[in-house]
This record gives C-alpha cells, structure tokens and sequence, in this order.
C-alpha cells in the first residue's frame, strides 16, 4: 500500500447523520490514551493529520481521512477516559454504535491493545460490541518498544487470553517509535481491498 494523497475529509458529532459513502471504510476502535492518533499518522506517512493529544478523551467526534481517493480510515472516538461524564460517554457509546450499525462500507475494525497491559473491562466490552455489530476485530497491540523482545509473546498471549478472542484472530504488534508491524496492517488492507474489488 502507498498513500499519495490523505485528507481529513468528514468529521461527524453525536446528532450527525452517518455519512453514505461510496468507498470503503476500515475504522480504527481504542481506549484514550493506547496511541490510535499515532498508529493512524504512521499509516498516513503524516506527522501530524490526526491530531495526538496529552490529554486524553480529546477525540469526540468520528474522523474519516481520505485515503488516496480509495477507502477511508476512520477514526472512533477514544473510550474509557475517567474525565468525562457518564452522560457523554453514554453519547460516544451511542454515536459509535449508529456507526458500526449503520455504515454500508466498513469492511473492518482494528482495535488498539495496548500490549503492556491485561485488557481493561472498556476494552473487553468494545471487543464484544464489534463482534456484536458482526465484525471480526483485528486486533493492534500498540506500544511494543516498550517492552523487552523477550516478552512480547507473552504479552501476545495475555492480550488474546484477557480478551476472549477466536483462535483465528489477527494479532498485530506495533510500535508508533520504530513503526513496526506497519508493513503487516497495509498488508491485510491491500488483501480486503482487493477481497471488495471480487465481490
């Protein structure tokens, strides 16, 4: 995959109608804080399109990034951020579900793990609402140089087991620093764009 052109492209709130694209859409699901904006900028070759935040919670709204007039990545608002009120989580949680319900073109959900820890009950019930909606999550481990080579099976495995997932679900680790893994997320995109050319 070779991306020659990126743009922010639609930005949608909670009362915004769901927009009926034409393209395919892969979006991109996380906690605040697990290093989504980072992983999407990498994606994107930019340093900066979709916007990193010290403070977390910042994403409130959804996010679709053109990606070479071809498909677009979208981007979830960021959950489990102690901050902010029920009611506006309840708002995200609304928001993002019309989305997953409603969206004619998503073709996929990553969603952002972050390595070094056992999965939180917020991530363990977004993996549950993807497969819900009838996605299969793939799932990025986010924050791999920051732990030893050593441990990173262990910590695959820790991941996998406090999530619940299928046998066959994809695991990526990734690091935003050295950008590994990056190569292995074009890959699986390139073969689900060429999966919606078939159908």
């Amino acid at each position: 995959m070779v991306i020659k052109k990126v743009s922010l492209e639609t930005v949608i709130g909670v009362t915004s109608k769901i927009p009926e694209n034409q393209m395919t859409e892969i979006a991109f699901a996380g906690k605040s804080n697990v290093g989504k904006s980072s992983l999407i900028n990498a994606l994107m070759n930019r340093k900066s399109l979709a916007r990193t935040s010290a403070q977390p919670g910042k994403t409130q709204t959804i996010n679709f990034y053109n990606i070479n007039d071809e498909l677009y990545f979208v981007d979830l608002p960021g959950y489990g951020y102690a901050k902010v009120s029920v009611e506006v989580k309840e708002k995200w949680g609304k928001m993002v579900e019309k989305y997953l319900r409603q969206s004619k073109q998503l073709k996929a959900v990553f969603l952002l793990i972050d390595i070094r820890h056992e999965p939180s009950a917020n991530d363990k019930q977004m993996y549950q609402w993807i497969l819900s909606n009838g996605y299969q999550p793939i799932i990025i481990a986010t924050k791999m140089d920051k732990i030893n080579r050593s441990q990173l099976q262990k910590h695959i495995k820790m991941v996998k087991e406090g999530l619940g997932v299928a046998k066959d679900t994809i695991v990526i680790p990734f690091s935003a620093v050295s950008k590994q893994g990056r190569d292995e997320i074009y890959a699986l995109i390139d073969d689900m764009m060429v999966a919606v050319e078939e159908e």
